[in-house]
């Protein structure tokens, strides 16, 4: 099974500072927490796919899917996942829907219609819009990979249930309004990626 190459979300003390300075009770989780550390996937195809796969299940879910896929498809390149069957792909464990966006989008890469590389020269409310153009890709997957992926610094999904959880257990909330989700979310700017990590790790304890 060949090796993603994968990295740490890079962020550090004057990161943590800031977002202690705004906000205490999240200072304080960070503080309880420590360094907290995020693996993201460098190459934005490999990312997206990634996503695709985890949109709507859990993240135990994803690792069964994502290493049968390595182990049954090989190498998650637009050309290598463009030859293979939407049965073969399915096979990995997933629906046939998400199978057939899975392979539609690489053969769009693969032959050229999409330059992925073109998003790292555009703003993340760009990023999204062009990646929202691709069949199966909605406002989750592309803030998913605004952060694992691109580490764009100021990105808090509200689509993102873990990240609502999460922010519900750090203020004692039963529930969470868009208002006050968007409130929050100023409050971390710049820097709500760095928030974002603290909250996946807060909606799991």
């Amino acid at each position: 099974m060949q090796s993603i190459p994968t990295k740490y979300f890079e962020y550090g003390i004057e990161e943590l500072e800031y977002l202690k300075s705004v906000d205490p009770t999240l200072g304080a989780a960070m503080t309880r927490l420590g360094k907290v550390e995020r693996v993201i996937i460098p190459d934005l195809f490999t990312a997206l796919i990634h996503a695709i796969v985890g949109q709507l299940i859990s993240v135990k879910a994803v690792h069964t899917i994502w290493t049968r896929m390595q182990e049954q498809l090989g190498e998650i390149s637009p050309q290598n996942i463009a030859s293979r069957s939407a049965d073969g792909i399915q096979a990995c464990g997933m629906t046939m829907k998400k199978a057939l966006c899975i392979q539609r989008i690489a053969h769009t890469i693969a032959e050229g219609a999409f330059n992925l590389d073109e998003l790292h020269r555009l703003s993340d409310v760009e990023v999204i819009k062009k990646l929202m153009t691709l069949h199966g890709v909605g406002k989750w997957t592309a803030e998913m990979m605004l952060i694992n992926s691109m580490e764009r610094r100021d990105i808090v999904s509200w689509g993102d249930i873990a990240i609502r959880r999460g922010m519900m257990k750090l203020y004692g909330l039963s529930e969470i309004s868009k208002e006050q989700f968007e409130e929050y979310r100023l409050r971390y700017s710049p820097l709500g990626s760095i928030a974002s990590i603290y909250l996946w790790n807060l909606s799991f304890e």
